[in-house]
């Protein structure tokens, strides 16, 4: 098979090292690596197949310099928006995790579970985007039962761990909980979030647009459609919880005809990186616990609507750092290796 000279742009970042971890285990068919980061972190090292690999500093010629071939993208929507199109000049495909290009009319919006052909369409600017964490994992679930029962509405809400605004918010969650048994909450710093974090839950996860709804709840409505190709109703709530990792969902969907339970699980157990975990009585349904370090989907609490048979309720969890971002930008990587020696 063919390999290929690989870089990691925020190779120090949280996503960054799950993307490393992520290439490893599916033992990519890499040449080469290139960590790359901010000048502060270059020269420091990342460990990948058991040896020390020097991360190199950013720049404008590292990529043609490094013969760059597949660049992925994780160190915030200013770098990448400086720095993606140079890669992809230098003749790298870029797959950006950050917002910046998602909703770019001539980059494709990838998951690729749902829209795999979407792939193809790199080469109007030679950049994939990589959605949102929580639009991920909604529209893995979404797809299969879409495409049995026509869906017409999405009602969300979700429950997303801190590790979503990065590893600062991980270590203000757990400085606080320190704070906590320590009898200093009272006292303990926010600056990630609006509020304390620490036993609390917080119902704002980026700022507020002007119809009311948050930057990160609008992500979910407008990504959710041109990833699926279909006007959708979404409506979605985002809250921050206090955890580390993993995202979980509730979702009201609504279809044009009437839905079977037992036929969507049956659905929902044969789609691709999904696993169905729907023993409630047992206590069996998916927790973050469950995701955090998984590569799949975990979808349970699957019932029909008390009063309406077109309406189904799911529960959807996913780790954020892995599905939500590392694995699902590695997973195009390797489908645009396919399409590529196809």
């Amino acid at each position: 098979m063919k390999q290929y000279n690989v870089a990691v742009v925020g190779a120090s970042g949280a996503v960054g090292e799950e993307i490393l971890r992520v290439l490893e285990e599916v033992d990519f068919p890499l040449a080469k690596l290139v960590p790359l980061a901010s000048a502060r972190s270059a020269g420091t090292t990342v460990t990948f197949r058991g040896k020390e690999v020097v991360i190199q500093e950013l720049t404008d010629t590292i990529f043609e310099e490094e013969q760059i071939q597949i660049a992925l993208f994780s160190a915030g929507g200013s770098v990448s928006a400086q720095y993606a199109p140079i890669a992809a000049s230098a003749g790298a495909v870029v797959i950006d995790n950050t917002s910046h290009f998602r909703m770019h009319a001539d980059v494709p919006l990838v998951v690729p579970e749902v829209n795999p052909k979407d792939i193809a369409l790199w080469k109007n600017t030679g950049i994939i985007a990589n959605p949102n964490c929580s639009t991920i994992q909604m529209v893995q679930t979404l797809k299969p039962l879409d495409d049995a029962y026509d869906l017409l509405r999405v009602d969300v809400s979700t429950y997303q761990a801190t590790s979503g605004a990065g590893m600062s918010a991980m270590e203000e969650l757990v400085r606080q909980m320190q704070d906590f048994f320590a009898f200093k909450l009272e006292q303990s710093e926010h600056k990630k979030f609006p509020h304390q974090i620490a036993l609390n839950l917080i119902p704002q996860i980026d700022s507020f647009t002007d119809n009311g709804y948050t930057k990160e709840e609008m992500k979910m409505v407008n990504e959710t459609v041109k990833i699926m190709h279909k006007n959708i109703e979404v409506s979605a709530t985002c809250v921050r919880v206090p955890i580390l990792r993993g995202h979980s969902e509730s979702l009201t969907l609504t279809f044009d005809g009437a839905v079977d339970a037992d036929e969507a699980r049956a659905l929902l157990e044969n789609a691709p990186n999904i696993v169905v975990m729907d023993k409630p009585n047992e206590g069996i349904y998916p927790m973050p616990k469950i995701a955090t370090d998984q590569n799949e989907t975990y979808v349970g609490r699957i019932r029909r609507d008390v009063y309406r048979d077109n309406v189904l309720h799911v529960w959807v969890v996913a780790d954020n750092l892995r599905v939500g971002a590392a694995t699902n930008a590695v997973r195009i990587a390797l489908k645009w290796i396919e399409m590529e020696q196809a």
